[in-house]
């Protein structure tokens, strides 16, 4: 692998202060233009006239853009300064934001949303930068900082979605998230501290990179295993579960999505304790925890099925649990791949969560048609299914120590 490498003074001193908060509530909130469409698809589905699967096609297709964007973009982080690099996304962001709020049909809309995932990757760029910003005993504590943000923003962007799509429209998420998204931009072009890149390595060859560490870290695969079976599980099921309550089995609107999110969310108060659980007991045994997590939650999704408030109440605890193994897990990846080359952060980042939101976007797509084919308890056991890939892995790989 090619490593031109920066010489640059050491940054942690200026990972201070609030800054980690600050970075942290901007992985929120950019990453929420990938999430919120999942909750107001039965909206665009009645404006458009168009059916469910159809329309359910829009957070598929928000998902893989973004899988491309992180595959193609991320790795500049290594190349590029971050501050203007990171400033030039979220103008291109919202700009894609408010196409999509302004679409006349359903093809626009596709067009746009798949801008918004390509353009929407700041906080897999934030994230190596803070990781390189700390020192190695406080890595996994910053690392579940931002992670926090960052699940607090996918959880909370469908409570956003649901509450405003429900009372102004589906229109009117796109529209807000444009105006925010520019803010945050303007934001963090003062907040983001000056720094040198890491390589001065050609484009193609920092992609041509990524795929090499992917071949020969296997570290970086093993996280990628466990990101993209657990993230495939919490994709499919958060999904369905749209369609599910917005059916004939509880007839709810596109608010009640918003509010199971809402509790969901309580869950990213957890990732800073993950942070800290890796920094002391290792990133494998966080791992088996949130696979063993994903695996209940499976069996307590399925009580949706009996419907009324117990269905809700089982379905709200299956998806806490889906959260807190996403959440937590993604820490322990990540924080297991970005202590292995200190100069390839972004390019780790980047094979690792471009595999993670493939998965995502497969997940998406099989949960929407296990429902639409076989209901929601085929769902159920496609969240089991994909803990037990998990936790195969986990078992097939080497001793699990602390890493």
């Amino acid at each position: 692998m090619s490593r031109t490498v920066v010489s640059a003074p050491p940054a942690q001193a200026e990972l201070s202060g609030r800054l980690p908060l600050v970075m942290a509530l901007a992985c929120g909130v950019a990453v929420a233009n990938v999430y919120f469409p999942q909750a107001i698809t039965p909206l665009v589905a009645h404006d458009f006239g168009i059916g469910q699967n159809a329309a359910a096609v829009l957070a598929t297709v928000t998902q893989l853009g973004y899988a491309a964007g992180i595959f193609l973009l991320v790795p500049l982080g290594d190349r590029l300064p971050r501050r203007p690099l990171v400033t030039l996304l979220l103008s291109v962001t919202a700009l894609a934001l408010l196409s999509a709020g302004l679409a006349p049909a359903i093809g626009p809309l596709l067009a746009a949303v798949a801008a918004v995932g390509v353009a929407t990757v700041v906080p897999q760029i934030l994230l190596p930068m803070a990781a390189g910003m700390a020192g190695p005993e406080r890595r996994g504590a910053v690392t579940g900082t931002l992670q926090a943000g960052l699940i607090g923003g996918i959880l909370l962007a469908r409570t956003f979605g649901g509450v405003l799509g429900e009372h102004l429209g589906w229109r009117a998420p796109y529209l807000v998230a444009a105006v925010l998204t520019g803010i945050l931009g303007l934001a963090l072009g003062f907040a983001l501290p000056r720094g040198a890149p890491a390589v001065r390595d050609r484009y193609p060859t920092l992609l041509a990179d990524t795929l090499r560490l992917l071949l020969h870290e296997p570290r970086l695969r093993r996280s990628v295993s466990f990101q993209v079976t657990v993230f495939g599980a919490f994709s499919a099921a958060w999904t369905a579960v749209a369609l599910l309550i917005t059916g004939p089995r509880y007839g709810m609107g596109t608010q009640a999505v918003g509010l199971l999110a809402l509790i969901g969310a309580a869950s990213m108060f957890l990732a800073p304790a993950a942070g800290r659980w890796v920094d002391r007991y290792g990133a494998d045994r966080v791992n088996l925890w949130c696979i063993l997590l994903a695996l209940v939650s499976g069996a307590l999704l399925l009580t949706g099925l009996t419907g009324g408030p117990a269905g809700i109440v089982g379905l709200a605890a299956g998806l806490l649990l889906i959260d807190v193994a996403v959440q937590c897990g993604q820490v322990a990846n990540q924080a297991r791949i970005f202590a292995l080359r200190p100069e390839a952060r972004s390019r780790l980042n980047t094979g690792y969560m471009t595999c993670g939101f493939v998965g995502a976007g497969a997940g998406s797509w099989l949960g929407t048609r296990a429902y639409t084919q076989l209901g929601w308890g085929a769902v159920c056991a496609l969240v089991a299914l994909a803990a037990l890939l998990a936790l195969g892995a986990y078992l097939s790989g080497p001793a699990h120590g602390k890493e």
